[in-house]
């Protein structure tokens, strides 16, 4: 599964939310620093989705806000 996320550092709480037009934002409370915020949304996701975290990889997006994350194994657990 590829997934287009917005992803919100910082936040109160950590979590995965669609907004009006559809599209998924990922609400996470670590800060954009060191990676920190690109972990937390792996094992926020990996969680949400009931995938290990290793089955989940960023693909584009890295060090910005919008990503683009691709989800393996989504539905075999």
């Amino acid at each position: 599964m590829i997934l287009e996320v917005r992803v919100i550092p910082k936040a109160s709480r950590n979590k995965v939310a669609l907004d009006a037009a559809g599209a998924c934002k990922v609400y996470v409370t670590a800060a954009p620093e060191r990676g920190k915020a690109n972990k937390a949304l792996i094992e926020l996701l990996a969680g949400h989705f009931g995938v290990r975290k290793t089955d989940v990889r960023i693909t584009r997006g890295l060090h910005a806000h919008s990503k683009v994350v691709e989800i393996h194994s989504v539905g075999k657990r």
